[in-house]
C-alpha cells in the first residue's frame, strides 16, 4: 500500500467572520478568532469559505479578511483561502489575489450559475491550476453549485497534480468512500471532508481530514476526535463525535420561519462564540439576521450540556 502523505490532514476549520453592527469586519475578533483555533490544536485555517459569508463579501472586505488571517496565523499553520466565484476568469482573478496576499492554497467551486458540463468543469479547474503557483483545492458543495462533482474527474485531476485535495461537502457518503478508495493511489492528495458530525465513520472510510464549520466554537473537540481517529481508538473517537454531535445541535435553536439554514447555522456558530468570549458580537451579513437572546440562552444551554461553557 503506497503511503498518505498529503500536505493538508487533520483539522481546517472554515473561520467564520465576526463583523460590528455596522457591517465592517470586526479585526480584533477575527485576531482572537484565529489565536484560539490556533490554541486548539487545528493544522490550517480555510478563510473565505462558506462558514465565512465568503459570498456575501464584497471584494474589499474579501481581501481584508485574508490579510487579518494570514497575519494573525504568522505561519504557524498555513491558510487556504477560498476564490469564490461564478465562472473561471473570475476564479483565476480571485486566486491570484490570494497567491499574492500570500495564502498557501486555494480552494475553488465548479462554476455556478452558468450551466456547464463535466468537461467545462474540468478545464475550470485545469485553467485556475495552471494561473498560479500555489496547491489548488476542489470543494464539491453542491448545495451551492446545483451539481456534485464527478468522481473519475476528480481522480484524473488529481493524477495529472492539477488539484491538491477536496473538501468534501456533498454529503454522498457512498461517492466519499469511493473517492477516498481511488484516492489511495495519490499519496499526496488530500481528502477532507466537510462533515460536522460524521466524521469518525469518514475517518474510517479513510479521509485525511475534516474541514468542519463547528470546529470554530470547539476546535479542541475536533482536534481530539482526529487524534483518536490517527491513533485508530474509534471507541474514543465516536465518544468524542457523539459530544460534537450534541453539540451542533446549536444550529436548530433559530426559530422556524424566520432564519435560513445559513443564517440559523452561522448565526449560531458566532452566538457560540460570543457566548465563549471570543469575538465582540454576532452581527451577520445582510439580508441574514443575527440570532436574539432568548435563541442565545438555548445555545448556552446547549454549550454547557457539552462541556464547553
Amino acid at each position: 500500500m503506497i503511503a498518505r502523505k498529503p500536505r493538508y490532514t487533520g483539522v481546517i476549520p472554515p473561520v467564520v467572520t465576526p463583523l460590528t453592527d455596522d457591517g465592517d469586519i470586526d479585526v480584533g475578533s477575527l485576531e482572537r478568532l484565529v489565536a484560539f483555533l490556533i490554541d486548539g490544536g487545528v493544522s490550517g485555517l480555510f478563510a473565505l469559505g462558506s462558514s465565512g459569508e465568503v459570498a456575501y463579501l464584497t471584494d474589499a472586505q474579501r481581501r481584508q479578511v485574508l490579510d487579518v488571517i494570514i497575519g494573525a496565523a504568522a505561519g504557524q499553520v498555513p491558510v487556504v483561502a477560498g476564490a469564490i466565484d461564478t465562472t473561471t476568469k473570475r476564479v483565476v482573478e480571485r486566486a491570484r489575489a490570494a497567491q499574492e496576499q500570500g495564502a498557501d492554497a486555494v480552494v475553488a467551486t465548479a462554476p455556478f450559475y452558468v450551466r456547464t458540463d463535466d468537461d467545462e468543469t474540468d478545464r475550470h479547474f485545469r485553467e485556475i491550476a495552471g494561473a498560479i503557483d500555489i496547491p489548488l483545492i476542489a470543494y464539491d458543495v453542491p448545495v451551492a453549485v446545483g451539481r456534485k462533482l464527478d468522481t473519475a474527474r476528480v481522480l484524473a485531476l488529481a493524477e495529472s497534480g492539477v488539484l491538491a485535495g477536496i473538501k468534501d461537502s456533498s454529503g454522498d457518503d457512498v461517492g466519499l468512500r469511493r473517492l477516498t478508495l481511488g484516492a489511495a493511489g495519490f499519496p499526496d492528495f488530500a481528502v477532507l471532508t466537510g462533515h460536522e458530525v460524521v466524521v469518525d465513520g469518514a475517518m474510517m472510510s479513510g479521509v485525511d481530514g475534516a474541514v468542519p464549520g463547528l470546529a470554530n466554537v470547539d476546535p479542541h473537540g475536533y482536534h481530539a476526535l482526529l487524534k483518536a481517529g490517527g491513533a485508530q481508538d474509534w471507541a474514543r473517537a465516536k465518544q468524542e463525535q457523539d459530544r460534537l454531535a450534541d453539540l451542533f445541535g446549536i444550529v436548530d435553536v433559530a426559530r422556524r420561519g424566520t432564519a435560513s439554514a445559513s443564517a440559523a447555522g452561522l448565526g449560531a456558530f458566532k452566538t457560540a462564540l460570543v457566548l465563549r468570549g471570543i469575538i465582540a458580537g454576532n452581527a451577520m451579513c445582510s439580508p441574514m439576521r443575527a440570532l436574539d437572546e432568548s435563541e442565545s440562552r438555548s445555545i448556552a444551554a446547549i454549550l454547557q450540556r457539552t462541556g464547553v461553557l
